[in-house]
Order: structure tokens, then sequence, then C-alpha cells
């Protein structure tokens, strides 16, 4: 798997050549980190897809029961990355209508990914 990466503003580079891409487990890490930035209604050729951060996570009650449709919401979009085998290991955070990502270990076709820090808010 290749993937174009992206420089420190989220803009995809460009110029380098292969420098520009990432392949194999990195891929798949830039490709987790792209899908879950995708919010649902922003890509033009489907609006059903990405991520529902303003329909259905960010100003919601922070119960458990909501905390765990969140992580559903984010753990399924994260299962529909291509290269992605399974979530090993997820832990989430929600204070102050903010949603944080702490930790989550997913196993892929190439080895394991780690994502770390991931917020929405």
């Amino acid at each position: 798997m290749r993937y174009r990466k992206l420089d420190s503003n989220g803009d995809y580079t460009f110029g380098n050549n292969a420098n520009d891409f990432y392949t194999d487990t990195t891929a798949v890490g830039q490709a987790i980190y792209t899908s879950l930035r995708l919010l649902q209604g922003e890509w033009w050729e489907d609006t059903s897809i990405g991520l529902p951060l303003f329909q259905s996570i960010l100003g919601q009650p922070g119960t458990s029961e909501h905390i765990h449709a969140v992580d559903m919401l984010v753990q399924e979009q994260v299962m529909n990355v291509q290269g992605v085998n399974e979530i090993t290991a997820f832990a989430s955070s929600y204070q102050n209508r903010t949603y944080t990502i702490d930790t989550m270990t997913v196993s892929t076709q190439f080895g394991d990914v780690t994502v770390e820090g991931v917020t929405f808010a």
C-alpha cells in the first residue's frame, strides 16, 4: 500500500517523487488518520461517508452510553480503512465536549499501528 504524506498543515505533499509517499504500516496509519479527519458530508463524491462528528459526537451528553456509541462510530470508521485487520486495543476519553482517542492499536496486513492523541473538539 502507498499513501501520500501530509505536511504540517494537513495538506498533501508534492515535488519529492517517491519521498512524498508512505508505504506499508506507515501508509495504513496515515490512511487511518485521514479517515478519522474526513467529516461526514465533506467529500463531494459521496456525502454519506466520513465521521459524523457534528451529527453524532460533539455537543452530545457525555454519558457512558453516548461515549460507547462514539467509540463504536470511530472504530467502524477505522475498520473501513484498506489494510486494517482488527483493532486490538482502544481507549478514549470525553471531557467538556471534547472527544479524544487516547490510544488505539490496530492490526494491519503489514503489522501493528498505534494511533494516539487524536482529538475532536
